[in-house]
């Protein structure tokens, strides 16, 4: 066989692995793992400065300063952060809480106090890696 067919039996071997129900589990638990690190974080940046408590029995909260994460209150926020199947391999990331969307961009009361958009940009870049990582392993024979 010429050099130039065996080389392509390759890539078609390679892109039938894509398409394997082996790589779909790979691929979506890259996407799983990426989605994880992005809620993660965004519940690290909320609990990683909490400031409430008892104080001579009377509850006691400081709030961030606008542009900050919000400082972690009754633990809501926080709890309320889940990563969900949203289709065939993709993951999504939501916040549940009510006042997840006013803290996050703000009210005409209150200065945004971001956690979701920063995770996300924080975390892009090791999640989309961890992806293409997944994505050459499967090309390199993990799928087949």
């Amino acid at each position: 066989m010429a050099r130039g067919l065996e080389n392509v039996g390759k890539l078609q071997k390679r892109l039938r692995a894509l398409r394997s129900r082996k790589a779909e589990k790979l691929l979506e638990g890259a996407l799983h793992a990426g989605a994880d690190m992005i809620a993660s974080e965004a519940k690290h940046s909320i609990t990683r400065n909490s400031t409430s408590g008892q104080v001579g029995g009377k509850h006691q909260h400081v709030r961030s300063l606008p542009g900050q994460a919000p400082n972690n209150e009754f633990g809501d926020l926080a709890g309320g952060i889940e990563v969900n199947p949203g289709g065939p391999l993709e993951y999504v990331v939501t916040a549940e809480a009510a006042h997840s969307v006013p803290l996050e961009f703000g009210s005409s009361k209150m200065a945004a106090r971001p956690f979701f958009r920063p995770a996300r940009d924080k975390k892009k870049r090791e999640a989309r890696k961890l992806w293409e990582d997944t994505v050459k392993r499967i090309l390199n024979g993990a799928a087949g």
